[in-house]
């Protein structure tokens, strides 16, 4: 289950170069250059690699600056780990991206500044960005709404004829006093409530019937700029087939949680990549990502918002032993309790760690050896699996796992040894 965040409260240097008289002053000046240069692309590609920015001083103060604009070759040559081309690096002020093909992801870079008017440019920009382009039809699957950037494109694009559709969490989204769903409706924009106390906890858009966005980020202020998230793009024919018909069946039909239809399944290839799509509560997804896990040959990395599901504990403890390394970071509420994770896996001596930034660590992630990202809305957890309304996605794809490795290891660097734990 999601927590609510708390509310935000609310010598420049020049160069100046002068002309030399002599051509060993032009030749070192050129030289100079030249090394610069070298200087300079070597950073770019060691930033690329890592997703650490060597020109920044070390440390984990926030906000962060994304690695500088570039495009990298594909480390994959097509088949069921991914498709071709060239990963394009996307630079943010607040955040870091990354594109190839059929397929974009962002991750945010959360501050600990709570003053709202430093909230600017982060991934809610190429969302935007993303709907301002819509030109008919934009359905809307939120748990949570009111950032401004986000409600703004959208009102945007009901002025100008889109057909706009929203399904939306009665508590987090209708009850919630900082919510900007009242936009949505003076704007006669059609909104479903699920309306029950189980969790409609997606957060989808469709545009088109093109592209549809997932991902484990609300369309908040505190989802985009004070919590770790992630947002993923897919312009795929079937991945929006399979999106809309479980949009459709909670717009039209009314259908939430475990009692709707187990039809909206769909495993396909895109692009040469293999991409499959799970909703819970009323299909089973624990059993797909416990089949990943199983399958781990060399390495298991995992974020977890909410992890208290022994099946998948289990697994992976059962890989561990078998020599495939495991890592994860925890957010940190809630993970020493009993009904957590975290004591079995690090008491089995694995190296799982709490999350040491002070706002939210909100990824529901788990890559597999380096090439099988696992994402979505689905947290590790009974509400999940057995009442909420959530989505999957498993895509096999290097490029792409090497971002969400990036963001592990941005994750990672600044976590801490987990604290209150008793192992007998």
């Amino acid at each position: 289950m999601t927590k609510k965040a708390s509310k935000p409260s609310a010598g420049k240097t020049s160069a100046s170069s002068s002309k030399k008289s002599s051509g060993g002053a032009k030749s070192q000046s050129l030289l100079g250059t030249i090394l610069g240069l070298i200087v300079v692309v070597a950073g770019v590609i060691f930033s690329a690699l890592t997703g650490v920015n060597p020109f920044e001083s070390t440390g984990t103060a926030v906000p962060r600056t994304s690695v500088p604009a570039t495009t990298i070759p594909a480390t994959t040559s097509g088949g069921s780990t991914g498709s071709t081309g060239r990963v394009e690096l996307v630079t943010l002020p607040m955040g870091f991206g990354a594109k190839k093909g059929f397929w974009e992801v962002y991750f945010t870079a959360p501050t600990e500044n709570r003053d709202r008017k430093t909230y600017v440019n982060g991934i809610d920009v190429p969302l935007a960005t993303a709907i301002d382009n819509v030109k008919n039809t934009l359905d809307i699957a939120a748990f949570e709404w009111n950032n401004p950037v986000i409600t703004e494109a959208v009102l945007r694009a009901a002025e100008r004829g889109v057909r706009v559709r929203m399904v939306v969490d009665n508590e987090y989204t209708v009850e919630d006093d900082d919510s900007t769903i009242a936009e949505m409706e003076i704007a006669d924009i059609p909104i479903v409530e699920d309306g029950r106390s189980a969790l409609m906890h997606n957060k989808i858009m469709i545009m088109d019937g093109i592209t549809v966005w997932i991902g484990a980020m609300n369309f908040t202020v505190n989802g985009v700029y004070r919590n770790y998230n992630n947002l993923v793009m897919l312009r795929s024919r079937r991945a929006v087939e399979i999106y809309q018909a479980e949009f459709d069946e909670m717009f039209t039909g009314k259908q939430f949680g475990p009692r709707s239809p187990k039809t909206n399944t769909g495993s396909f290839t895109q692009d040469n990549t293999a991409i499959e799509v799970y909703f819970a509560s009323e299909n089973d997804v624990i059993g797909p990502i416990i089949r990943e896990i199983n399958a781990a040959k060399q390495s298991i990395r995992f974020m977890a918002f909410s992890f208290t599901r022994d099946d998948m504990a289990q697994a992976m403890l059962a890989r561990s032993r078998a020599g495939v390394e495991v890592e994860g970071v925890f957010e940190r509420t809630g993970s020493a309790t009993q009904f957590s994770e975290l004591t079995p896996l690090f008491c089995a001596g694995l190296d799982v760690r709490q999350d040491g930034y002070s706002g939210v660590m909100h990824h529901k992630v788990v890559v597999i050896d380096s090439s099988v990202v696992i994402t979505g809305s689905f947290n590790f957890s009974d509400n999940a699996v057995e009442s909420n309304d959530e989505n999957l996605v498993i895509i096999r794809d290097k490029d792409l796992a090497a971002q969400f490795l990036a963001e592990f290891d941005r994750v990672q660097k600044i976590s801490i040894p987990p604290t209150g734990i008793s192992c007998n």
